[in-house]
C-alpha cells in the first residue's frame, strides 16, 4: 500500500508539471502554471523526505512498511 502511494504521488507531481508546460504552452495563465509547479516541486520535497535515508540506515518508507506489516 506504501509503494502504491508513493508511486500516486509521484505520478501526480509529474503530471502536474506536464499540465504546466501544456498551459503554458496554450495560454499565459501564469498564476496558474506557478502554482502547479509550486504544488509539484512540495510533493516532490516530501517524496525525498520519505524516501531519503537518515542516519541509522531506514528511511521513512522503509520503517511505514515495517510497521505496516506487523
Amino acid at each position: 500500500m506504501v509503494n502504491f502511494i508513493i508511486s500516486a504521488a509521484t505520478f501526480t507531481a509529474v503530471l502536474l508539471l506536464f499540465g504546466a508546460w501544456r498551459l503554458s504552452k496554450r495560454r499565459g495563465a501564469a498564476k496558474q502554471i506557478w502554482l502547479m509547479v509550486a504544488a509539484a516541486l512540495v510533493i516532490f520535497v516530501n517524496l525525498a523526505i520519505w524516501i531519503t535515508p537518515v542516519d541509522n540506515g531506514q528511511s521513512l518508507l522503509n520503517q511505514t512498511a515495517i510497521e505496516t506489516r506487523r
